[in-house]
């Protein structure tokens, strides 16, 4: 079975009708696959818009360095949580659904997600002179260490829980446990900047996600799982039957979340801690439109593993939802990137906005990547989304690596629109094949 392609006059003229009547506003929010999204979209739309804040009143009370190994310590530890969820979030979402003893898959997946995140936490401070000088500062302190190892502990349960509420298509819950951190986070930068320097930013970001992470935990799992308690269990069996799904998907998963976390690292390690801040912040504008077809993927993933015989008629849809969103959005990001970018400073508009303007076509090839990810991912064609994500990664890896002390940050925008552009060209070639 072959998608074929959507006409985009019709795709306008279906959303007019849909934005103009009440009725068919609410027959669309109705539809899981859609609410879903929406609500996937909304947390990252709300995250980002008070992260904007977040980033203006650290570049207001830190200087650029402070920014960019701030950034690059967040950066880390958001790669260690990736490695260590061992592909469990991904296992949630397709087997939660139909899984006989829930509660018991849900502890077990947050107890093997914790204990291999305390073990890689520790390693990765103890060798950060080795995969990252630029930060092995914090391995001298005790207090930033410790730190390390608990905020990253924090951030692989919130990713679980997540994926917990993505599974349940309640995906609302994670919209609110998105609210609370962004909104916590807000003031702690400016009580810590006299303590801990660039690690106040670190310590202010760590500290939210703790709160959240309680308030999902005791308040938000119990609505969304029956009954639910948080008790530490590990069901070997139940996560042994998952692994061989979760083996492939585990290592797409790392392929595909590595860039965002390696790349600042590589910043700031060849050229220096204020180029990162610059890459950051242009990175971070970016993810805005990623976050789009990244959350229809989810969407689409979560409704396939409910009704799998549904999956041709949900990816037309995604397609058309999609880029209804994301052509509009990046319109807006490109024309007025300069001025957004100026509320961090001069220096962030100057260093970063042509960086902006690549990351942002990138979106529009890198929506057909991700459509593509829900389908296989919902058909088990684990070692064709490997390849994929793979080859994205490794070629974005090398080809900046080589050419960053050339064009500077520039030149990772460039990596990343020509792997995205050559995929694009892959699956269009398969046209979507389900």
């Amino acid at each position: 079975m072959r998608l074929s392609g959507f006409p985009p006059l019709k795709v306008i003229t279906e959303a007019v009708n849909i934005i103009t009547s009440r009725q068919k506003l609410e027959q669309f929010i109705a539809i899981p696959l859609y609410s879903n999204a929406f609500y996937l979209m909304l947390n990252t739309g709300v995250v980002a818009f008070l992260g904007f804040f977040f980033w203006m009143i650290v570049a207001r009370f830190y200087t650029e360095a402070e920014v960019g190994l701030g950034s690059a310590i967040i950066s880390a530890m958001n790669l260690v949580t990736l490695i260590s969820l061992a592909g469990l979030n991904i296992s949630l979402v397709r087997f939660l659904p139909h899984s006989d003893k829930p509660q018991e898959l849900i502890n077990s997946c947050y107890t093997l997600g914790g204990l291999i995140s305390l073990v890689i936490a520790g390693i990765s401070v103890a060798g950060l002179s080795f995969w990252s000088p630029a930060l092995a500062f914090v391995k001298q302190n005790a207090i930033f260490a410790s730190a390390f190892i608990v905020f990253t502990l924090l951030w692989t349960l919130s990713r679980l829980v997540n994926h917990t509420f993505i599974a349940r298509r309640r995906a609302n819950f994670m919209l609110y446990r998105g609210i609370i951190f962004s909104v916590l986070r807000l003031p702690l930068p400016i009580l810590f900047v006299p303590f801990f320097h660039a690690f106040g930013i670190v310590a202010s970001w760590g500290i939210a996600a703790a709160v959240a992470l309680a308030v999902s935990i005791f308040m938000f799992l119990p609505k969304v799982q029956d009954s639910y308690r948080p008790v530490p269990t590990l069901k070997l069996n139940l996560l042994r039957d998952m692994w061989r799904y979760s083996g492939g998907n585990y290592l797409a998963s790392l392929f595909m979340g590595s860039p965002a976390f390696v790349l600042p690292l590589m910043v700031v390690n060849l050229l220096g801690a204020e180029q990162n801040a610059y890459f950051y912040i242009g990175w971070m504008m970016a993810a805005l439109l990623f976050a789009i077809p990244l959350a229809v993927s989810q969407s689409l993933f979560a409704e396939g593993s409910h009704f799998e015989d549904k999956l041709k008629g949900n990816v037309t849809r995604s397609l058309k939802f999609t880029y209804l969103l994301l052509v509009p959005a990046a319109i807006v990001l490109i024309l007025a990137g300069k001025w957004v970018l100026l509320a961090f400073g001069y220096s962030y508009s100057l260093n970063a906005l042509h960086l902006l303007w690549v990351l942002s076509l990138s979106s529009l090839p890198l929506a057909l990547t991700h459509i593509y990810t829900g389908i296989l991912r919902v058909m088990g064609r684990t070692k064709e989304l490997m390849a994929i994500w793979g080859f994205i990664a490794l070629s974005v890896f090398l080809a900046s690596y080589l050419i960053m002390p050339v064009t500077g940050i520039i030149g990772i925008g460039y990596a990343w629109l020509g792997a995205q552009t050559v995929v694009a060209i892959y699956i269009l070639a398969r046209r979507l094949s389900v």
